[in-house]
């Protein structure tokens, strides 16, 4: 289980879920599910609602796209790199 499986599960569902519909949808287990959703939660990526005994998520979209241009970025400059044919020299 990927953390951007977890992140897809999460932005397919239309509203506020725990962790039993991703983990239902993904087949993946809860206790699995709540560590991956702790570090995307960490990081920023999903935001949380605690209700009772549960807590609920949802993506930041925001986020997703910060990200989403970062990779893009990142990958101008590969193809860049991957053209001039560089390298770096090794100490």
């Amino acid at each position: 289980m990927a953390r951007c499986q977890v992140a897809h599960a999460c932005s397919i569902l239309p509203r506020l879920r725990c962790v039993s519909a991703p983990a239902t949808r993904t087949g993946a287990k809860q206790t699995n599910l709540s560590n991956h959703l702790r570090v995307l939660r960490e990081a920023g990526v999903v935001e949380t609602e605690p209700c009772g005994r549960f807590t609920y998520y949802k993506l930041r979209p925001d986020v997703i796209e910060s990200v989403a241009g970062s990779f893009t970025a990142l990958a101008t400059a590969a193809r860049a790199t991957r053209a001039a044919d560089t390298k770096r020299a090794c100490p």
